[in-house]
């Protein structure tokens, strides 16, 4: 009799669970169809990679954007993908940053709009040049339909993206046509596993989160201490505006210097990420030369041509020749150096290099770790650093996709990775692809679009 009155109130409550999800399914299923504009492009690539609006169906089937939407999910990479008609709702030269802002997702973003195609993607993810290759690829002179292109599109991005799918996406395949009962069995078993998965993902960012904040205050003795030099070089300059044979161009250079000293406080002082020192060193080697400039107006020498600072220590101020140089065991390289270092070097004596604290004692910068590259890519620039670097422990790290990730990489970017959610905090510049173009008349008729 017990079991009987269990098995009737559970039934009861079953059947209670599936008039509430069948209400629900009443409810949401018409609204989620009706909804247009970019707004649920968003809504929806953050449910799940493709998104195909109602009046753009005949192009992608239900069928096919299921399919494709799995192939992703199979994947596991951050690739999105959104058929929407050629309207004034989505103007071709603001649709793809507007649907990545709305997303909230750095990922790699393509959209077919009417019979034109384009894509963007955030620099952590794939490279520009990268993604308007991907883009040109698969825009052709004779027509395509929207599943060939999209799929030939997906196929070589896959292998080329970075990063991973966003958690929110969930792990089963294309929605609708789930029995009510499975629909049950997946909402606990998400409910058990999604815990833990939730768990592994808040230690994950934890771990970051606290290496970068290591990082920062590993960067911040060193950035003092660059931020006091240079201060020094202001006092011992002892210049005054009025003082006799000053002129506008000596004017100049010293609030330039003022200026640079000022910047470098301030930025220091809201870094919240290891990348954003990268602002702190750039300003100090602006303010180096203008102070330069100015030393060599008010002694009558010809302002000194503008060069990176010298390559073992930038308190060194800029360099003024190059010279070949190798570190222990490592390969020769040319090198930027300064008056003092290059005579050094030519004497056989070793340069005065720029050591900072390690677990191991004072090491020089560049065998350090990876916490100082922002710091020497402000001073030398991402593009010239690797070579200056390379055979060194922080040459070695920057180049992996680690240190990309944790440390911003040669390109020092916002930090975030493939799949994470940033919301609308992304540069617009750092996120780029093609132009829209269609391929049935040449260009599909968009003309100047894109252009990310």
């Amino acid at each position: 009799m017990r079991t009987r009155l269990i098995s009737v109130r559970l039934g009861s409550v079953l059947s209670g669970l599936l008039l509430a999800l069948s209400a629900t399914a009443l409810v949401v299923a018409p609204q989620a169809s009706a909804a247009t504009g970019v707004a649920a492009v968003g809504e929806a690539l953050k449910k799940g990679p493709v998104y195909v609006d109602p009046r753009a169906e005949a192009q992608l089937p239900k069928a096919e954007a299921d399919a494709l939407a799995q192939k992703i999910k199979d994947a596991g990479k951050p690739v999105f993908v959104a058929v929407l008609p050629a309207t004034a709702e989505f103007p071709q030269d603001k649709v793809l940053g507007a649907v990545r802002a709305e997303t909230g997702i750095t990922g790699l973003y393509a959209i077919r709009l009417g019979d034109g195609f384009n894509a963007g993607a955030d620099k952590a993810v794939m490279p520009q040049n990268a993604v308007r290759n991907l883009t040109e690829a698969v825009k052709t002179g004779t027509p395509v339909d929207a599943s060939t292109q999209l799929n030939n599109f997906v196929d070589q991005a896959l292998s080329q993206a970075k990063g991973s799918a966003p958690a929110s996406w969930g792990s089963t395949g294309a929605d609708g046509g789930a029995p009510v009962g499975g629909l049950i069995t997946l909402g606990a078993v998400a409910a058990i596993g999604g815990g833990g998965a939730y768990a592994l993902v808040r230690r994950n960012r934890k771990k970051k989160e606290e290496a970068r904040r290591e990082a920062i205050e590993r960067l911040s003795v060193v950035v003092d201490e660059d931020i006091t030099a240079f201060g020094e070089e202001l006092d011992r300059l002892d210049f005054h505006p009025g003082e006799p044979g000053a002129d506008d161009a000596m004017r100049k250079d010293y609030e330039q210097g003022l200026d640079s000293y000022e910047k470098a406080k301030q930025i220091m002082a809201s870094v919240e990420r290891p990348e954003e020192v990268r602002g702190v060193t750039q300003a100090l080697e602006d303010g180096r030369y203008a102070l330069a400039c100015l030393d060599a107006r008010r002694q009558g020498r010809p302002v000194p041509e503008r060069r990176l600072p010298c390559f073992f220590d930038p308190r060194h101020g800029p360099s003024t020749e190059d010279t070949d140089w190798a570190p222990a065991g490592g390969a020769a390289r040319t090198v930027p150096v300064c008056t003092a270092d290059a005579v050094r070097l030519r004497d056989g004596q070793d340069p005065a290099v720029r050591t900072v604290d390690t677990e191991r004692g004072p090491r020089p910068y560049y065998d350090a770790g990876p916490a100082y590259g922002p710091w020497a890519g402000g001073y030398f620039g991402g593009g010239i650093l690797p070579g200056l670097l390379m055979g060194t422990m922080l040459g070695s790290m920057m180049s992996s996709p680690a240190y990309a990730s944790d440390f911003g990489g040669g390109d020092y970017g916002s930090g975030f990775e493939g799949g994470d959610v940033s919301g609308a905090d992304f540069n617009p510049s750092d996120f780029g692809g093609g132009d829209f173009g269609g391929g049935f008349d040449g260009g599909g008729g968009f003309d100047g679009g894109g252009g990310w």
